[in-house]
């Protein structure tokens, strides 16, 4: 398994657009990504809602892992972006 934590970015936290970002990215991985609060169960990086759930504040550490063959890939991206202020980019 690999694993990486990481502080959120995003001015508001991983809320509607930049928590939406994030889900998309999750969803183009080659492999299954969870996200987690440090200590607490993982959820699909790939559901908006748990994602939503996680209520993830500007600052915090948050935990992403995956399993299996460009594991490491995977995590390394979506920690990149998640580590951006996503409110502050315009993206497509």
């Amino acid at each position: 398994m690999y694993q990486r934590t990481v502080s959120v970015g995003s001015r508001s936290g991983l809320h509607a657009r930049p928590a939406s970002l994030f889900v998309q990215a999750a969803m183009r991985q080659p492999v299954p990504v969870t996200v987690a609060r440090e200590g607490s169960a993982p959820v699909d990086a790939r559901s908006m809602l748990s994602v939503l759930a996680l209520a993830a504040q500007h600052g915090e550490l948050l935990v992403l892992s995956a399993m299996g063959e460009r594991a490491s890939d995977a995590v390394e991206e979506l920690a990149s972006l998640l580590s951006e202020d996503l409110d502050g980019k315009d993206r497509q």
